[in-house]
């Protein structure tokens, strides 16, 4: 078996992994959202913030593709550590090929200097016994939720857009798509990195850290991904003040899918329903601004009580239940 780093170039290389991958998805977890060879090669490009991570497939003798490695290397934070992500073809499980890809990145990690790796696995059992069997121990869990807006009560949407606009009278929404504007990024760098109020569980992590580079950087990431971004923003009307956002992401390439990026409130403006207030109002938005847009993502830690409730109430319902380990090199 190769090994082989891969290029957002090599178009084949791109199309086989991705193969691999939603090969394994359509046995583990047919509804998730797959990869196309065209988001694969954008995503090895830009990353999330133009941070790429890198890809290596695993090649058979005579050239068939079985396995794919996915490793993140964080660069604005957590620097001492890689996340690894490991997937074989169904075709050709039991024959070591993840165990070899998942120690192949352990070699990445040390070889980069760092001292840990990350990795996530579905809630099936024979992902807790390939984490065991690697010393992974389980520290979070996160769970993928799916709003389907063919169906939705719209007059439910509505109703929470109203009771949430009057508990929160004293602020304005602002809807933004595409990059943020210059004025306001300092604001919304504070804004952003709410989200490291967000639960960790035992992850052993450091906050993300924000500055008006990386919020520009994910901005081109996005757009050079032929994503469109939107973005509903909060700000107190007597001082101006930023106080809390969401962020939905819409491909081009297809427009039926959308993926929560971010929802956020700052600790000084909480307990006045700004949360269920922008993201009810990102739904009436998105409603006349996607008409193709037939669902949206999000992803949350279990333990996320008071953003999953407003999921709820917004009839998400779960799609996949992730365990997130860790382990020390």
């Amino acid at each position: 078996m190769e090994i082989i780093k891969l290029s957002p170039d090599d178009e084949v290389g791109c199309a086989d992994a991705v193969a691999v991958d939603s090969a394994g998805w359509k046995v583990d977890c047919p509804e998730l959202v797959q990869h196309t060879p065209r988001s694969f090669a954008n995503m090895l490009r830009y990353g999330w913030d133009l941070e790429p991570p890198e890809a290596y497939l695993a090649r058979d003798d005579d050239g068939t593709a079985v396995g794919l490695l996915v490793v993140d290397i964080p660069r604005y934070d957590n620097t001492d550590k890689t996340w690894l992500d490991v997937k074989v073809h169904p075709d050709h499980r039991g024959r070591g090929i993840g165990s070899t890809l998942f120690e192949y990145g352990e070699k990445l990690t040390r070889d980069l200097g760092r001292t840990g790796v990350s990795f996530g696995g579905i809630d099936l059992p024979k992902a807790k016994a390939f984490a065991a069997r690697h010393g992974l121990e389980q520290k979070s869990v996160e769970v993928n939720r799916r709003q389907e807006l063919v169906g939705l009560d719209w007059e439910l949407v509505q109703r929470m857009y109203d009771e949430s606009a009057a508990a929160a009278s004293g602020y304005e929404l602002l809807k933004l798509t595409g990059a943020l504007p210059d004025d306001m990024l300092e604001g919304m760098v504070a804004v952003t990195a709410s989200i490291n109020d967000a639960p960790k569980d035992d992850l052993d992590i450091e906050d993300d850290v924000f500055s008006p580079e990386r919020l520009r950087a994910y901005g081109e990431a996005q757009r050079k991904s032929d994503r469109t971004v939107y973005r509903v923003v909060a700000r107190a009307k007597d001082t101006g003040e930023l106080a809390g956002h969401t962020v939905v992401a819409v491909e081009r390439e297809r427009p039926y899918l959308g993926e929560q990026h971010d929802t956020a409130v700052s600790r000084d403006h909480r307990g006045h329903r700004l949360g269920a207030l922008l993201k009810s109002g990102m739904l009436l938005w998105l409603r006349e601004a996607e008409p193709a847009l037939t669902q949206i993502d999000t992803w949350n830690a279990e333990s996320n009580n008071h953003m999953i409730g407003i999921n709820e109430a917004l009839n998400y319902h779960i799609v996949a239940r992730f365990l997130d380990y860790q382990k020390t090199l």
